[in-house]
């Protein structure tokens, strides 16, 4: 309801520009740019179709919406998508006939699967099947900004997809660094900060910031970000616009590179995978892919990765257990994020960890070793924890 300023309105206008949109409104977080988009732009008529492994905030957006319409599609699958557009076509006559909408939600990089949206190919599926141009995507680029695209302007820019994209939504507290970031406590790989507390911006035309500004209540019901924190984001945006970022930008892609041809030949990894200790699903086919996601997640059987998180902070990298309900039941993972400050040399120690955690699990399920069911690191936790329960702090 207040502090809006003719600073923020330049940075808006500024970042708009650098993403080749009309216009921007930054928000106070990601999270609430997704509540804002989704209560205050579907309509009743309208549909919502969307990918089944979007993120938190665009599910809790969706139950605020008006459009009593909402489909999901298989994650990343372009013939489910498909199909969910034809379902909408086949049974909403007035999207058919081009007088109401299709909303699509998908992400540029998925949060904890790490895969990138075929977002090209889906694209060139809507405007098939609604040849009038009423199908509009949103796509959520808080893991892809500064990551890839001209400069670090995010996939919709490296795909040339601007004009195809209705909706943008970017997050600064990512790769930009602005806010949300997490201080670095133990040595490698440290955990990026949540994008949901950092502010972002949704770009789009002026028909959308005048929406969004007048019905939108996580918009008009709250006040405007800090000056700082305005600030910070547009001093990433400077080193983005004057190329001083492209060389971390490029550095990140083949750390990325080189974790997947290092892990891949790790002797212990092919055995290892069959038996399901674990699998890195990213890692097939990774040559043919033109660039990568900084997201690589490490699946594990249930409770596995707990102990995996364990054994790799010890060796003194950062990692966090993913579990339900952030992610499906019986789909536990770890997941790293890779960092421009990180080196080859890190990369092969992290892979020697995961190896020498995964050789061990082999041992403990095939019976073999000291006998113990539970792992060496994951013993230690177990007993400062104990410790901790009895001495009271």
């Amino acid at each position: 309801m207040d502090g809006n300023s003719e600073y923020l309105e330049i940075v808006e206008e500024e970042i708009a520009q650098f993403h080749g949109a009309e216009t921007g409104l930054i928000t106070a977080s990601g999270f609430e740019a997704n509540l804002a988009i989704f209560a205050a732009i579907p309509c009743k008529e309208d549909a919502i179709i969307y990918d089944e492994l979007v993120h938190a905030s665009t599910h809790d957006g969706m139950q605020q919406t008006q459009a009593s319409y909402r489909i999901p599609f298989r994650h990343n699958n372009v013939d489910s998508f498909r199909d969910a557009l034809l379902s909408v076509y086949d049974s909403q006559p007035l999207i058919r006939q081009g007088k109401r909408c299709v909303i699509v939600a998908v992400e540029s990089f998925y949060s904890m699967d790490g895969d990138i949206c075929p977002l090209k190919e889906l694209t060139e599926a809507a405007r098939e099947i609604f040849p009038c141009g009423n199908a509009q995507f949103l796509v959520d680029e808080a893991h892809s900004t500064g990551v890839v695209g001209p400069k670090g302007a995010g996939l919709v820019c490296e795909l040339g997809l601007e004009r195809e994209v209705a909706i943008r939504l970017h997050t600064f507290g990512k790769a930009l660094a602005s806010a949300g970031g997490m201080v670095e406590d133990l040595e490698y790989f440290v955990q990026e900060g949540d994008p949901d507390r950092a502010i972002a911006i949704i770009l789009g035309n002026n028909t959308l910031k005048t929406t969004l500004t007048n019905l939108a209540r996580p918009v008009i019901y709250t006040t405007a970000p800090a000056f700082p924190m305005i600030a910070a984001a547009r001093s990433a945006y400077i080193l983005l616009k004057t190329n001083q970022t492209q060389s971390a930008q490029e550095h990140v892609q083949v750390l990325i590179k080189h974790f997947f041809k290092t892990i891949n030949s790790n002797p212990i990894w092919e055995e290892a995978t069959k038996q399901g200790i674990l699998d890195v699903p990213l890692s097939s086919d990774w040559e043919d892919r033109p660039f990568m996601s900084p997201i690589v997640p490490i699946w594990t059987k249930p409770r596995y990765s707990y102990w995996l998180v364990f054994h790799l902070n010890i060796r003194k990298f950062c990692a966090f257990p993913v579990e339900y309900p952030t992610v499906p039941k019986g789909q536990s993972r770890v997941r790293l994020a890779f960092h421009a400050n990180n080196t080859e040399h890190q990369v092969e120690q992290l892979v020697c960890a995961i190896s020498d955690w995964a050789k061990e699990m082999m041992e403990i399920e095939a019976g073999r070793g000291s006998g113990d069911k539970i792992p060496r690191a994951a013993r230690q936790v177990y007993a400062c924890m104990g410790e901790e329960i009895v001495n009271g702090f």
